[in-house]
């Protein structure tokens, strides 16, 4: 799931306090069905977009796994994004 740190008008992004989340923290998402999938943070991780890990964040995996991403690193200079930040969760329930 991608969001954004920053919304219009100077609020905060949906994802504004992804960094916060901590290892074992729980994470819901409410599946199309009405379901609710019910995930654990294992990691986050920083990456610079020039280097981003593409396969590792967007490839397979062996069991049901959830990705956080969002913007990180702003760079006052050029008024962007150098980075990204990502959020690695487990399926547990």
């Amino acid at each position: 799931m991608l969001g954004h740190v920053n919304a219009l008008g100077g609020h905060t992004g949906v994802f504004a306090d992804l960094q916060k989340l901590q290892n074992g923290d729980q994470i819901s998402v409410t599946r199309a069905d009405g379901a609710t999938a019910v995930f654990a943070v294992y990691r986050g991780a920083k990456y610079s977009k020039n280097s981003f890990p593409t396969l590792e964040v967007y490839g397979n995996t062996s069991g049901s796994e959830l990705r956080l991403i969002t913007c990180d690193g702003y760079n006052p200079a050029t008024g962007e994004f150098d980075d990204n930040y990502v959020i690695y969760a487990k399926l547990i329930a």
